[in-house]
């Protein structure tokens, strides 16, 4: 279906709008050597106001009402709206009770790794010796560690193992050392490895690994929704030993579980992607292995420990601290794979709200899928009355069977800044597609409102 004219200048409508959105700037401001008085081109677009015209809840709920009003979102749907320009709650429909939210589960997830982590850490992955002729490869929770055979476009660019076994080979020649026995230690994360509340399923599917903090290709023993490997730190240590042997090092022995001492003298190391850059990856592609390591990493950052459960009260107490009530919300897990999570859609719209005003959590924002152009709402936003959002709804997706969600942000036509969260969980697994297509028109009507009505 070819999309509307206004998708032809979604190049423009982008920077006209992003660029306000992430810097919160407060007036228009000249070119740099350009007079005021120069002689200028018509523009496609009018430049995004500031605030534009304040909106109404009535307007609001009138632009909404017809695409909230389809039967095929079930009975149980609603939207939160927060005027961002102004700093206040505008409108909320069917809201008070929390949502099993899916992926949008992630917005929570990454906002407070960046929170307590700052958007410039990384991770590091590192080979240790304890003593001559001995090796141990320790993970520090890199979630994007890779087995690459060669140079990749990807973005962001990560961290090799192939990177790492080529320092370590050096550094081990270096004082003569030609053969070791590998062990390796991935306990800077603990508790069981797959989450407790998810389906069975998700393991044997290779919807989800055993959340590992140290692994390559987040455990997946081929590309794609694959098998995973059992246990993703011996898969990595493995894959670690056959580097080794290729580099001119004979690995003595198969490798072992073992704890480094803290007396260990490094070999190598790699660093991670910044964690910004992590998040943007995260959010762009619903990554659930990704966030499932951050929630670990933020446990271990707010001294919970490094399990799953100690990464969600550190999660809790991250969000309530930046202002979000939790009181009302049930968390379980990182990625929102869990059917048992329930959250208000005041809470993840908080997330972006609070990213829209934090300069530290912009990465949340600049990593949101773009409507009907990338990550997960690429194929999304083509059907009839979506068009208005194509190119300017910014949002994360969630999705499981019956639940659909979308919590985002958007300037309206006037130039005010909308954050939203919209979700169903209870449309019929037969109308699925007719949901999202509902949600779509939604925040679409939210992209074309001047919704400055009584």
């Amino acid at each position: 279906m070819a999309r509307p004219p206004r998708a032809v200048f979604v190049t423009l409508a982008v920077m006209l709008v992003l660029p306000i959105a992430l810097t919160g700037s407060t007036g228009a401001q000249a070119v740099p050597g350009r007079s005021q008085s120069d002689t200028t081109a018509p523009l496609v677009l009018p430049p995004a106001k500031t605030e534009g015209v304040a909106p109404t809840a009535a307007g609001i709920k009138a632009a909404l009402s017809a695409a909230f009003s389809d039967p095929s979102l079930g009975p149980h749907h609603g939207v939160y709206v927060y005027d961002a320009s102004r700093a206040k709650p505008l409108l909320s429909l069917n809201a008070t009770t929390p949502y099993v939210p899916a992926s949008t589960m992630k917005l929570l997830t990454t906002v407070s790794a960046l929170e307590t982590l700052g958007a410039d850490h990384t991770f590091t992955t590192k080979a240790v010796s304890g003593a001559k002729g001995s090796v141990t490869l320790v993970g520090g929770g890199d979630p994007l560690l890779a087995l690459r055979p060669g140079p990749s476009t990807d973005f962001p660019q990560r961290a090799t193992l192939q990177e790492l076994a080529a320092g370590t080979a050096k550094a081990l020649k270096a004082q003569g050392v030609t053969g070791v026995t590998l062990g390796y230690d991935a306990s800077l994360f603990t508790g069981p490895a797959a989450n407790a509340n998810w389906e069975p399923n998700y393991l044997t599917e290779g919807i989800a690994a055993r959340t590992s903090a140290l692994w390559i290709n987040e455990g997946r023993l081929s590309n794609g929704m694959a098998k995973r490997a059992p246990s993703p730190a011996l898969a990595a240590a493995t894959a670690f030993s056959g580097l080794l042997k290729k580099a001119g090092i004979k690995v003595t022995s198969a490798p072992k579980p073992v704890v480094a001492p803290s007396s260990a003298t490094e070999l190598a190391q790699v660093k991670s992607p910044t964690l910004g850059d992590i998040v943007e990856y995260i959010n762009l592609h619903s990554d659930n292995d990704g966030a499932e390591v951050l929630l670990r990493q933020v446990g271990i950052a707010t001294g919970n420990g490094g399990s799953y459960t100690g990464g969600v009260k550190g999660l809790r107490a991250t969000l309530t601290k930046l202002g979000i009530d939790m009181s009302k919300a049930t968390i379980y897990d990182g990625s929102g794979l869990s059917r048992s999570n329930h959250v208000p859609l005041e809470v993840l719209a908080g997330a972006v709200r609070m990213a829209v005003a934090t300069p530290g959590l912009r990465h949340l924002l600049s990593g949101l899928p773009i409507a009907g152009f990338s990550g997960s709402l690429e194929d999304r936003f083509a059907g009839a009355g979506a068009g208005p959002g194509t190119g300017l709804v910014r949002a994360k997706t969630g999705t499981l069977t019956g639940v659909h969600s979308l919590a985002g942000y958007v300037r309206d036509r006037t130039g005010t800044l909308l954050v939203f969260a919209v979700a169903t969980d209870s449309a019929p697994p037969a109308k699925a597609l007719a949901a999202r297509a509902a949600l779509d028109r939604i925040t679409a009507a939210l992209a074309n409102c001047g919704c400055s009505g009584p």
